[in-house]
């Protein structure tokens, strides 16, 4: 387990890097939208994302290194988290680390949704507390 990860806001200067995690094959397979994302579409939606007041976006970071992402989006009482890995550091427990982190940043009631296949993210969203409350269309909703 990596110890030392930090999550802060995301800004402009990280386009680059949450550009290529979001084009990944892995990701993309793992994402409610499974296209890939052109430059200028993402510039503009990571413009709105950090101005738009329901939604966090927050950078992982190991040794000032970013390894990851996760987004919560508030609607109806509720944050609603997603989260992606680098694909360079997959597999060392980050995604439970940075959502441990995630949710001691919230008072409010939170939920996930997975892709029924994407078996590492159920498990991380398990391991952060989150019940499972519903399947619907291969998505699972989760619940804290």
């Amino acid at each position: 387990m990596m110890m030392g990860l930090t999550l802060r806001l995301a800004s402009m200067k990280d386009a680059d890097c949450l550009f290529e995690w979001r084009n990944d094959p892995e990701t993309r397979k793992a994402s409610h939208s499974t296209e890939w994302v052109e430059v200028a579409d993402h510039m503009q939606w990571l413009k709105a994302s950090l101005s738009n007041s329901n939604r966090r976006l927050y950078i992982a970071e190991k040794k000032h290194v970013s390894v990851g992402t996760i987004r919560a989006d508030f609607d109806n009482g509720t944050w609603t988290l997603s989260w992606s890995v680098s694909p360079r550091y997959r597999n060392k427990g980050i995604a439970s680390q940075m959502l441990a982190l995630a949710v001691k940043k919230f008072n409010e009631p939170l939920a996930a949704e997975v892709k029924a296949q994407n078996i590492a993210s159920i498990k991380v969203a398990q391991r952060a507390g989150f019940i499972l409350q519903r399947e619907q269309e291969g998505v699972l909703y989760f619940q804290r």
